[in-house]
């Protein structure tokens, strides 16, 4: 899935807080990839990163995997196309969730 181009439907802006856990900020985009089904029964998750603007929806290019060890989930890591980022770049920005598990960047 690294290099598709992919359609984000944002349901988590930047800016908002998490529906469940209202001290959780969205410094970034987030959202799902409608038709994809994800290990979780559910839609597959998405980090935008490279846009610094609340959007409700992204097209861009698939440049990471965030994999998480202790959980079934995995995030796809989704910015413009052409953009990159190191792994501790990516970690950086998706830290105010992924602090919470086990997690690793695979590129």
């Amino acid at each position: 899935m690294i290099g598709k181009i992919v359609r984000v439907t944002v349901d988590r802006p930047l800016g908002s807080y998490h529906p469940k856990h209202k001290d959780m900020y969205y410094p970034i985009n987030y959202g799902y990839i409608e038709g994809i089904i994800a290990p979780d029964g559910e839609e597959q998750d998405a980090y935008i990163l490279g846009i610094d603007e609340a959007v409700q929806e992204f097209v861009g290019e698939v440049i990471a995997v965030i994999h998480r060890k202790d959980d079934v989930e995995e995030k796809w890591v989704v910015a413009p196309k052409g953009e990159k980022y190191s792994a501790e770049e990516i970690m950086e920005q998706v830290s105010f969730t992924e602090q919470y598990f086990d997690s690793e960047v695979r590129m």
